[in-house]
């Protein structure tokens, strides 16, 4: 009887976990994983921290190479290898390989479809310009870092507010660039509320960020070497040696749509709770797949690393013939900007609203750790829970050294299904140095029992 045989589409956080997974399960099996870039198994969400200088190697970024799982995980990954074409009824997918342009057929008996994400690139004149740069692989990272060492721009405009863009807008300001912000939402950080996301607008205001609200990009200029000059928005013309483009993520689910593979209404694709796609003998996973959203009661689109890495155990686990399900997400983040970190978890206002639930909201302010205690700082907390039930449905905070990772247990409540008054009253530690005696996110629900 011939071994088993699994191919993984994508060599990154979901494909190289379920890869790992089914490694331990099943020593014997053969495993291929086929990766267009260069590289496998890195971190996308470093990239900022690279560019900013904070992490001394592209290299640091790589958890795994291909020589890695190789060698010692006895896993095929073949980089600059792209899969044009997937057959589920011949259970044979078409693969490129990038470097000779040569294609052949491979064969498998169980197939992940793991090829994440792509930014969203406008098509607009000049777009492609040099010094336009959308992040989303580990080259791409490097590339910009390496423009940045080459040419040292002084005047950088970063298009959407949202995590990268954020993110981003620190890397560059702490470079040294005099750094521009526009996003055509009236505030930034969406997935906040206009409330929250004002304390962040102001500290970016204070530390020298133009930013520049409900504007739309209309187009680049470039001069005659083909570089960026300038970007203009239906409002002004921006001068520019440097743009990035943070205007979110599509899912890369066209190869999955053309091999007759169902989508979602978010373009992602359908998966069930073990991941499997409406395709027999095919899994998905990562930015690509469909998540369930446990308090909006639908699948989404969410591209998150964490819920990659997460689909990938799934998958893997499935796909090694061990049952184990995905409970779903609720949209749990986190970034910071300088000194200031920013986290939310659950439904926000706008769409708990949009969900037409019935709820209540507290916001509080109150000290990280104790106020007495030397270089204590500012933590907003915002609360939302379901009316009624006093459930706990959304969480949001921004606050000094120590606030961020407070949404976790936030983030625990919701999957819990805990009330308020169940965090209110919830064992949680202190010590001067680090919380206080009731806890910023305790004095928020104490404000909804």
């Amino acid at each position: 009887m011939s071994k088993t045989k699994v191919i993984v589409i994508g060599g990154d956080a979901a494909g190289m976990s379920a890869a790992s997974k089914i490694r331990r399960s099943h020593e014997d099996w053969e495993i291929v994983v086929y990766e267009k870039s260069p590289h496998t198994s890195y971190s996308a969400c470093g990239m900022p921290y690279y560019i900013a200088g904070k992490v001394s190697s592209e290299e640091d970024l790589v958890a795994r190479s291909p020589e890695t799982f190789r060698d010692k995980y006895n896993i095929k990954a073949h980089t600059f290898h792209e899969v044009i074409q997937v057959d589920p009824p011949q259970q044979k997918v078409l693969v490129k390989n990038l470097q000779t342009e040569e294609s052949f057929w491979d064969s498998y008996d169980k197939l992940l479809i793991a090829t994440g994400a792509s930014p969203k690139k406008p098509a607009l004149p000049a777009v492609d310009s040099d010094g336009v740069f959308c992040l989303s692989t580990l080259q791409s990272g490097i590339n910009t870092f390496e423009y940045i060492k080459k040419h040292k721009p002084k005047k950088a405009v970063i298009v959407g507010g949202g995590y990268l863009g954020v993110e981003m807008a620190e890397a560059l300001l702490e470079k040294g660039l005099n750094v521009t912000l526009i996003d055509r939402n009236h505030y930034i950080m969406k997935t906040l509320d206009q409330d929250m996301s004002e304390d962040i607008c102001g500290l970016m205001k204070k530390k020298g960020i133009t930013l520049l609200l409900s504007e739309n990009l209309t187009a680049f200029e470039a001069n005659e070497s083909g570089k960026v000059t300038c970007i203009l928005t239906d409002k002004r013309k921006i001068e520019a040696e440097l743009v990035i483009l943070g205007m979110g993520v599509t899912p890369n689910s066209e190869l999955a749509k053309l091999a007759g593979i169902k989508l979602c209404d978010t373009a992602a694709i359908q998966v069930n709770d073990r991941m499997e796609t409406s395709a027999p003998n095919v899994w998905a996973a990562g930015d690509c797949a469909s998540s369930y959203h446990i308090l909006k009661k639908k699948h989404q689109f969410i591209a998150l690393g964490t819920i990659a890495n997460k689909h990938g155990l799934i998958a893997g686990s499935n796909m090694s013939e061990e049952t184990l399900s995905f409970p779903g997400v609720i949209g749990t983040a986190i970034t910071k900007f300088l000194e200031l970190e920013i986290s939310r978890t659950g439904l926000s206002e706008t769409e708990a609203k949009a969900l037409e639930i019935d709820y209540e909201t507290a916001t509080i302010k109150s000290s990280n750790f104790a106020g007495y205690y030397p270089e204590s700082g500012e933590i907003k907390v915002k609360l939302l829970v379901e009316k009624g039930s006093r459930r706990i449905i959304g969480g949001q905070i921004i606050g000094q050294k120590g606030s961020g990772k407070r949404i976790d247990c936030i983030a625990a409540c919701i999957m819990g299904k805990q009330t308020a008054f169940d965090l209110a009253m919830m064992d949680l530690a202190y010590v001067p140095p680090l919380s206080t005696v009731w806890d910023p996110i305790q004095i928020a629900a104490r404000r909804l029992m």
